[in-house]
């Protein structure tokens, strides 16, 4: 079943680092296609926010003359958000801790991405 097999590349992808805490796989239109997240969480607000952020991001990236979309990064102090795309129609978007080593996540959550897209 996909959302099992979606599952499996989201648990793979919280197993990684331990500076990744949750993540989850959301259509383009906001709805939740699977998700490794901890309790309480709402999957519906999580799925509505990521998929309005990168939206906003790949207009933003266009109209400043930026080129495709990558990722849209948030920093707050209590850790990050990171979302990227997944294929054209699903989005990867990633929690994880402050002190967190970027540079790994990113290139984690780039394979992921890329299988995640394979998958649908």
């Amino acid at each position: 079943m996909r959302s099992d097999m979606l599952k499996s590349v989201l648990n793979e992808l919280n197993g990684t680092s331990a500076d990744i805490e949750a993540s989850g796989v959301i259509s383009t239109d906001g709805l939740m296609m699977a998700s490794a997240l901890p309790a309480g969480f709402d999957e519906d607000r999580v799925g509505a926010m990521s998929a309005a952020m990168l939206s906003l991001g790949d207009r933003t990236s266009q109209e400043l003359e930026r080129g495709t979309l990558e990722q849209v990064l948030i920093r707050g102090d209590s850790g990050y958000v990171l979302m990227t795309h997944a294929g054209p129609e699903a989005v990867l978007t990633v929690l994880a801790k402050p002190n967190a080593k970027l540079g790994l996540i990113f290139l984690d959550v780039k394979r992921a991405a890329a299988t995640i897209e394979e998958l649908l």
